[in-house]
């Protein structure tokens, strides 16, 4: 079964590498995006989050307009499209408020974020100690619990923090994912001069 398992996968890279190998500068644009978005966002970090606010804003009032459409428009099917229009009616009024109030949304989203890791670190705490006989080592879940007890209390007390600790998770993950595909990239090139 290996051996099959083992051909296959030599079958596949066969047929996808050169593919890649022909389009390496792909990702290095892609990675060397990543890379910008990541320094601007470490950088600007306020900036980078009423972004993501206007971003929402955007997105939420095209959603909701489009389901207002197939609420009004939808004469066929089963049912009726009270619902649909209410979702629309929501969608639009969420993008507006998120766009005339940017600061709110990013308040209120913070806070949604501190409650539901003060919550799920408590929830593991007591889990921990609930199985603190049926599993070894439940002193990690533990530690966890704590770790996320503790952000959630954070977040809720200073929500500036949370927001510039989420914007350089994001930023992290931005310039680690960017250096990834760059490198990824020149490796592709090679295989490319060796074809």
């Amino acid at each position: 079964m290996a051996i099959s398992s083992g051909l296959g996968a030599a079958v596949v890279a066969a047929r996808v590498l050169p593919p890649l190998a022909r389009h390496w500068w792909v990702f290095l644009v892609r990675g060397l995006v990543a890379i910008a978005f990541g320094l601007v966002a470490f950088f600007y970090p306020v900036a980078t989050l009423y972004t993501f606010i206007l971003f929402y804003a955007v997105f939420s009032i095209v959603d909701g307009a489009f389901a207002l459409v197939s609420a009004v428009r939808g004469r066929e099917g089963p049912g009726p499209r009270w619902w649909l229009a209410l979702i629309g009616v929501l969608g639009v009024v969420a993008g507006l408020a998120a766009y005339l109030w940017p600061g709110l949304t990013a308040l209120a989203l913070l806070t949604l974020i501190g409650i539901w890791a003060l919550v799920y670190g408590v929830v593991e705490i007591i889990g921990a100690i609930r199985l603190r006989k049926e599993i070894d080592n439940e002193w990690l879940l533990l530690i966890h619990g704590i770790l996320a007890s503790l952000f959630g209390l954070i977040v809720l007390v200073r929500p500036s923090a949370g927001a510039l600790a989420l914007i350089w998770l994001i930023a992290s993950f931005a310039l680690a994912s960017g250096v990834v595909l760059v490198i990824l990239s020149f490796r592709l090139k090679a295989l490319a001069a060796r074809a």
